[in-house]
């Protein structure tokens, strides 16, 4: 039978099922919580009332589709709002369905199960998973064979880095600049290990990979952060694809990921699975366990 997961990040809401190792439905929605979070602490109450609406909308959807089980997932928003606890309540209702919110840690352990459950590394190698959300940074190392054994992670997502130093349209050269010495003092103790390989999950990565291919080394990520601290974020969306959303916290993604690629010192591989993926696995685990 299908199953479903709604993934309330910083960002975006994201609905996504499947059934029979097929996708069925996968929407999402721009609600934007970590600028709220950023901005007030919390996430009030219009903005509440936005997102009550939104995850009732995607549990109705993902029913019409016959999902027999169903979990709603809240990332950095639930962690970083001082009325997490508050907002998880409200989805509950909303869902009429299981509501987690995720620690950092957990985040993380997903999106690796997710990424790896698409990706052909050989169960052995050891690899890193780099996680760029709105709100947070998760990056998880390990292999397929004996699971993740390394994870590190940091409260500065794309969202959150453009409110603070990246609001302008386009950011220019100076501002750039200063959002990469941030980010460089935000990893300063963030000891990545060694790995053979590295894939990328998250909206950041994918819509790079929109630019430049599922690649992205240094050459890369170099030039696409110079090209988006001068190009508008119209001009991506016309040229590329890039949803205006998404446009506008690239620029602060790009430089997130050019770090961590230079601490990883090996190219990135955009996975086109991640969080929602292996919630999903886990969740037909379940499933199957309590049949």
């Amino acid at each position: 039978m299908p199953v479903a997961v709604v993934d309330v990040g910083s960002n975006t809401v994201r609905l996504l099922v499947t059934g029979e190792g097929r996708e069925l439905l996968s929407v999402r929605e721009t609600l934007r919580l970590g600028e709220s979070v950023e901005r007030h602490g919390l996430i009030p109450e219009p903005k509440l009332a936005e997102l009550f609406a939104c995850v009732r909308r995607f549990a109705d959807a993902a029913r019409a589709h016959g999902a027999s089980a169903l979990e709603v997932l809240v990332t950095s928003p639930g962690r970083q709002a001082s009325n997490g606890d508050e907002v998880a309540d409200i989805l509950a209702i909303a869902a009429e369905a299981p509501v987690r919110i995720l620690s950092s840690q957990e985040e993380g352990r997903l999106a690796f199960v997710g990424a790896l459950a698409a990706a052909s590394v050989p169960g052995r190698k050891r690899v890193a998973v780099v996680d760029v959300g709105g709100g947070s940074v998760q990056v998880v190392a390990g292999s397929r064979r004996d699971g993740p054994d390394w994870f590190g992670s940091v409260d500065l997502g794309s969202l959150r880095l453009t409110a603070r130093l990246l609001p302008a349209d386009p950011p220019g050269a100076a501002a750039i600049a200063q959002a990469r010495d941030e980010v460089d003092r935000q990893l300063e103790q963030f000891a990545v290990p060694t790995v053979g390989a590295a894939l990328a999950v998250g909206g950041s990565a994918r819509a790079l990979r929109r630019l430049y291919g599922s690649r992205l080394g240094a050459a890369e990520l170099t030039e696409a952060v110079e090209l988006l601290s001068f190009t508008p974020g119209s001009e991506l969306s016309e040229r590329f694809g890039v949803s205006r959303a998404r446009a506008t916290t690239l620029p602060a993604g790009a430089v997130i990921l050019e770090a961590l690629q230079t601490r990883l010192a090996v190219p990135l591989k955009v996975s086109r699975t991640g969080l929602r993926h292996g919630a999903l696995l886990e969740l037909v685990s379940r499933e199957l366990a309590a049949a």
